[in-house]
């Protein structure tokens, strides 16, 4: 009789065998929770597609950032959704308006006891929903967006931001904010680049979320889905202009990417788990068809399997509260 020297099945015989050779785990300081703040706002705002998920209130996002730094989260993103918006997003370059208000707000709230990031695009001020100034034929205007951008970093910046996340895929935004960072006398504030950020059909319920004013697509600045390469050629594009760190968005539907961009960067490493991504499941589980929580860790666990260094992701509070109880 001859025995195999080596049986994989021995190391899954039981949950302590499983968890003792497991070689991806989760940690609450790898999430980064993705947080909404709406102008105005009474009370918070449920979000219809995105069920659990609200538009906050300056009282209760202050709440969401304290238990975001209790749960030892890695950082919290913050988006605002202004009152009025215009052309060129004037909002966002408001020391009063919604954005810079709510990081002042969250910064006073946690200090340095949670990262505190900031989306930096103009799609949530603008009255057309791109994510820059158009052009009188309705182009976005690559160059003209930058010089707002540039104002739009330092605002932020100046507001008590640690961490600024261009997202509007316009070429050389990494430099130019980086060189106005600079100028200001903002040594200190980091980029987290959305550097390989791909035109999806999953981006859905985030317009819900932000109000978004846009009609059509962001084809012509966000990157095709079927391209694979040209992602390494941003990322190493905005790593040459002072990134430092970069960001794969979406995440589930692009584990490629994520895996191409953990090999090549030598800075670390996001990815973002989208709205449409957080949708699926929880519609999928709200209908009995999978295992929300089991689906919500598996989702997870495959983008940090991946290569992602953190994870943004609509679930990171409730995963730390799991993780904090120690049913995970």
């Amino acid at each position: 009789m001859s025995f195999p020297l080596h049986r994989p099945r021995r190391l899954r015989r039981s949950a302590a065998m499983r968890r003792l050779v497991a070689e991806t785990r989760l940690h609450p300081a790898e999430l980064i929770l993705p947080a909404f703040i709406k102008e105005g706002a009474a009370e918070p705002v449920p979000i219809a597609s995105m069920p659990g998920v609200v538009q906050h209130t300056a009282d209760s996002l202050k709440a969401a950032a304290a238990e975001a730094a209790e749960l030892g989260l890695g950082g919290i993103m913050l988006f605002g959704v202004p009152a009025t918006r215009d052309a060129v997003g004037s909002a966002a370059l408001d020391p009063d308006g919604v954005l810079n208000r709510a990081i002042r707000d969250v910064k006073a709230e946690v200090g340095d006891g949670l990262v505190v990031m900031s989306d930096l695009c103009l799609d949530e001020f603008t009255d057309h929903g791109h994510c820059g100034v158009l052009t009188a034929e309705g182009a976005v205007d690559n160059d003209a967006t930058l010089e707002i951008y540039a104002r739009m970093g330092v605002a932020q910046a100046e507001a008590g931001a640690d961490v600024l996340g261009p997202s509007g895929m316009m070429d050389g935004q990494v430099r130019v904010i980086r060189e106005a960072l600079e100028g200001a006398g903002h040594h200190e504030t980091a980029i987290l680049a959305y550097a390989a950020k791909y035109s999806s059909a999953f981006y859905g319920p985030f317009r819900d979320a932000v109000d978004s004013q846009l009609t059509g697509d962001r084809k012509t600045y966000q990157m095709d889905a079927a391209n694979r390469s040209e992602a390494l050629l941003e990322v190493a594009l905005d790593l040459e202009e002072g990134a430092d760190m970069v960001m794969v968005k979406p995440a589930m539907s692009y584990l490629d990417i994520v895996r191409d961009v953990a090999d090549m960067a030598d800075v670390p490493v996001s990815a973002y788990q989208i709205s449409g991504e957080y949708a699926m499941i929880e519609a999928a589980a709200a209908h009995g068809w999978i295992d929300r929580r089991a689906s919500i860790v598996e989702s997870v666990l495959s983008i940090r399997r991946a290569g992602a260094g953190s994870v943004l992701t609509y679930w990171a509070a409730e995963l730390g509260r799991w993780m904090k109880e120690g049913s995970l």
